[in-house]
């Protein structure tokens, strides 16, 4: 059992509540839960295009959609971060004493086997327990 579970929610993927659900099982008494959002803020040539006002709706967006699907939940506490998703993955885990990480995965293609997939990068270079949870798809 662990006391310091994170839980990465990519937003748009459907299997935050069973990522929750597993960290819930998981977690010893007392433990806390943190469900983290990293918004990737768009980079290079992409960037010059898009007014700071959009950027700024996208981030207030992204942190609605969090609230919701964290909403009512006691034991989580959401946390939404910019930069580069399994890097700060890896980095709240280690800056804050993270036992495990619970992370949705969905099935590789293959330029997951030549790039590696958000998932595949927290568990090499995560320093704690690291669950993967394939999505049913």
């Amino acid at each position: 059992m662990y006391k310091k579970i994170l839980v990465p929610m990519a937003l748009d993927h459907g299997i935050s509540a069973e990522t929750l659900e597993i960290a819930r099982s998981l977690m010893a008494e007392g433990g806390s839960i943190t469900a983290l959002h990293v918004h990737e803020v768009p980079q290079g040539a992409v960037s010059a295009y898009l007014s700071d006002d959009v950027v700024r709706a996208g981030y207030e967006h992204v942190r609605n959609v969090l609230e919701k699907k964290t909403a009512g939940l006691e034991d989580v506490t959401a946390v939404l971060l910019r930069g580069h998703t399994a890097q700060t993955i890896v980095e709240y885990a280690r800056d804050h004493d993270i036992d495990c990480v619970v992370i949705g995965s969905h099935k590789p293609g293959l330029s997951d086997f030549f790039l590696g997939s958000t998932a595949a990068r927290v568990v090499r270079h995560c320093p704690c327990a690291v669950h993967v949870q394939r999505s049913r798809d």
